[in-house]
């Protein structure tokens, strides 16, 4: 049986039920009833086609009848029967009238009924003032519209499309636009229609016909809507790194594209950051000028100094502790009058509060635009999950006719077929099957593989946490000497816990890799997700250490290291991590790939290419992104050092790619990595920096003597200290007090808001996968509504067998009656 999908008037609730037998008798005869009515009027209307034409649509129609191949065996059979059936004039013409078999067809026909259709919304607007837009699909109809024939006689053609050109004419420019869409005509066709009725309407109406107000207001129309496709193209031109992007895209697919995507979607993060930060607290405490004690008599070398971010940076605006801890006083202005003197009251600006609350606000929005983002990106790739729909529209639909340029037309050509080449690769992709014994070697290989990985992960975990106290050790021993040279030492020797973590990140991917190497992985797609299983795994857990490292260590005792501003010694190790991470990440890709190109190329004697490695190229940037958040409350213009290494990143990676890698030997669709780096960016590289930051700010006691926030416990009071001055200034605003001490201080409204953006998270993800089951239902409806085709012209076939049939006997009779008699 045939299922049948229903949706009420909400398009929320779906109704799945099997049609009985019953049910199919309605359908047949309501089907031989409309055919009946059809028939009556092709009889009247259509001329008796030729035993050549009948030959030539029933080729046509046959063709649209073949169904695409099933493994069944009983709808082989069905598609054999259709296909070498001779059919009947009367089913040929049942054929020739159906919806889908107009397009194309004829031209004449499509003409004629949207005429009619013209002719019929034009009334309705003589009896209605307005016209509500179509429910209805605008395909053809095979009932009330008549259909013509391909061999309609010229003049007559022409008649009805000079007829059809004044209907539209005469219709509103919402409706002709309507009616213009929805013609089954070519994009030729359609322009050539709307030219016509521009043409005939500037003929009819010249300008010394229409008013001056008319003119006018026709003028600016154009010019308004010429403006606005002016700056639509002029916005689309700004985008970032378009070109580039679809080269990278052309030429090495989606995978490797959706890393440089998610590398300029890192970028804006990182500009947004640097434009908040920079309007409230850089620029306002760089125009205060406050005299600060900047001890800078003893100064290390200037290369020394930019990869430790020590000597002269810090007793700057990149770190914490040069922020002031007073509210910042413009200068008053006092007028002298004849009889008196007036001044204005000079503005503050409370740098304390500001500072505490533009952290707060920065970390509020990213987070609102990360779960955006995030859930954007699961309704795109999860919506639909099935590569033949998308592999149709792309074969179709996906040209763009507006490119003249040959290098725009090549490199649209280059990304289409690339995108041909993973649909197809994803479509003719199948499980292998292995045997009992296969699958428990396999089972055992990746035991073993995850063993490995996760052992040496917690070497190297346990290596950083020693390596680090050893050299908080350090530190407190030499916080006593003060030659010039042993504080050379001294800050050379800062850099050693950023390389050892540096050169862990750069190595253990690439024991990550092998190990992969050894299990065998057929998939491509499955390969990049345990890489970036495992790297996610190391990254966390490297992180995880170095926090407890500032916060635990770092935090609790600084005068036993002799740190008089602790905040402004882990913003440095802040930065130092991020810049050593950039290093790295150059001995990489010249290591790594180009040298490793001349190897291959010129003494293995090799064409093959390395494979660019999308899973640890795009951990290294979650892994950026994250010493960026940790670092914005410690370093306010740490955001603008993660700008410069994402902008030189771009071009050096880009092109490292183009010269010395090469595109994957399998194909792949990676439709959905977008969305997991997102959501890897989100949780728990974005949850944790926020929890780390808010636990700093909550209960860590800030340094006495630099920074905003010395003289308080926490640098939560002072928002606390700055509602109890507004009470005390004013009774009426006594009920803050009660506010900032119920929805601030207390936890639970932190934990309930997010609560319910877990909630909206959880909604929407509930929503796209019902949106995705909707669309595999009418999917599956499209295709039994076209069994439903083949089965109702098969029965129409039948019945018009048997009653041949039958005539013809009736007819024997008949004769042999006569002969009798």
């Amino acid at each position: 049986m045939a299922s049948r999908v229903s949706f009420d008037s909400d398009l929320h609730l779906m109704i799945t039920d099997l049609e009985s037998a019953d049910d199919e008798d309605v359908v047949h005869d309501s089907f031989s009833q409309l055919i009946k009515e059809q028939s009556r009027d092709l009889h009247t209307d259509v001329m008796e086609m030729t035993p050549l034409d009948l030959q030539e649509e029933s080729r046509d129609d046959v063709g649209f009848l073949d169904a695409p191949v099933y493994h069944r065996s009983d709808e082989l059979q069905q598609t054999d029967a259709l296909i070498g059936e001779r059919w009947s004039s009367d089913t040929l013409k049942v054929l020739s009238s159906m919806p889908s078999r107009t397009i194309g067809r004829s031209r004449g026909a499509i003409i004629s009924q949207y005429y009619n259709r013209t002719m019929e919304l034009r009334r309705r607007n003589q009896s209605r003032p307005s016209v509500q837009p179509f429910t209805r699909s605008a395909r053809p109809s095979i009932l009330g519209y008549r259909v013509e024939t391909d061999g309609a006689d010229f003049d007559e053609g022409e008649n009805k499309r000079e007829r059809l050109v004044n209907n539209l004419q005469n219709l509103s420019v919402s409706d002709r636009v309507r009616m213009l869409r929805a013609m089954p005509l070519s994009l030729l066709e359609k322009k050539e229609l709307r030219l016509l009725v521009l043409n005939k309407a500037e003929h009819s109406f010249s300008q010394s016909q229409l008013p001056c107000c008319s003119q006018l207001k026709y003028y600016i129309i154009i010019a308004v809507r010429h403006g606005w496709y002016s700056w639509l193209s002029f916005l689309s031109s700004l985008q970032l790194w378009q070109t580039a992007l679809k080269r990278v895209g052309g030429r090495f697919g989606t995978g490797v594209l959706s890393y440089f995507v998610f590398l300029r979607t890192l970028l804006f993060f990182n500009i947004f950051l640097f434009l908040i930060m920079g309007l409230f607290l850089v620029v306002p405490q760089a125009v205060s000028h406050p005299d600060q004690d900047q001890n800078t008599s003893v100064r290390s070398t200037w290369g020394l100094e930019v990869l430790t971010g020590a000597g002269y940076f810090s007793h700057s605006l990149l770190y914490y502790g040069y922020y002031s801890n007073y509210t910042l006083q413009s200068e008053r202005s006092c007028t002298e009058s004849v009889n008196r003197t007036s001044c204005t009251s000079a503005l503050s600006y409370n740098m304390p509060l500001v500072y505490f609350f533009t952290i707060g606000v920065a970390f509020f929005i990213t987070c609102i635009i990360l779960v955006y983002s995030m859930s954007k990106t699961f309704g795109q790739s999860f919506r639909i999950n099935k590569s033949k729909g998308v592999l149709a529209i792309k074969v179709f639909s996906c040209w763009d006719f507006k490119v003249s340029k040959k290098s725009s037309v090549r490199l649209q050509r280059d990304n289409i077929g690339t995108q041909l080449k993973e649909l197809v690769a994803e479509v003719n992709r199948q499980e292998l099957k292995f045997s009992v014994l296969q699958r428990l070697f396999r089972l055992f290989i990746h035991m073993l593989a995850w063993l490995m990985c996760l052992g040496s992960t917690l070497a190297c975990v346990l290596a950083v946490y020693y390596f680090s106290e050893h050299m908080l050790k350090d530190l407190r021993n030499r916080s006593n000497t003060s030659s010039s040279n042993d504080l050379l030492l001294k800050e050379a020797s800062l850099l050693a816990l950023p390389v050892v973590v540096s050169s862990i990140n750069l190595l253990l991917p690439g024991f990550f890799n092998a190990v992969a190497w050894m299990e065998e992985y057929d998939s491509p797609s499955m390969l990049n997700y345990i890489s970036i299983g495992r790297n996610l795994l190391l990254k966390v857990s490297v992180l995880g250490v170095l926090c407890y490292h500032w916060l635990g260590r770092v935090a609790s005792d600084p005068q036993s290291l002799g740190l008089q501003c602790w905040e402004s010694f882990v913003g440095q190790e802040l930065y130092r991590f991020l810049l050593m991470d950039f290093i790295f990440m150059m001995l990489d890709t010249f290591f790594g790939e180009f040298l490793w190109r001349l190897f291959s190329q010129r003494a293995l004697k090799r064409k093959r290419k390395p494979v660019f490695d999308i899973a640890r190229n795009v951990l290294e940037l979650i892994y950026g992104q994250t010493l960026a958040w940790l670092g914005v409350l410690f370093s306010p213009l740490l955001p603008a050092v993660q700008m410069i290494k994402l902008l030189f990143l771009f071009y050096m990676k880009k092109v490292s790619l183009m010269m010395n890698c090469q595109a994957s030997s399998k194909p792949w669709c990676a439709c959905q990595m977008t969305t997991i780096f997102i959501t890897l960016l989100c949780f728990p590289y974005f949850l944790g920096s926020a929890v780390c930051v808010t636990y700093t700010m909550w209960t860590i006691e800030p340094s006495g003597s630099c920074g905003p926030f010395q003289g308080l416990k926490t640098m939560f009071q002072a928002g606390k200290l700055w509602v109890e001055q507004l009470a005390a200034a004013n009774k009426n605003l006594s009920w803050l007090s009660w506010a900032h001490a119920h929805l601030v201080e207390n936890p639970l409204f932190l934990f309930l808001s997010a609560g319910i953006f877990l909630i909206v998270i959880y909604f929407h993800s509930q929503v796209v996968d019902g949106q995705r089951k909707i669309i595999e239902l009418l999917q599956e409806q499209i295709k039994n509504e076209g069994e439903d085709k083949k089965f109702l012209i098969m029965r129409l076939q039948h019945i018009h067998e048997r009653r041949r049939t039958v005539s013809a006997r009736h007819a024997r009779g008949a004769s042999e009656d006569a002969s009798d008699s």
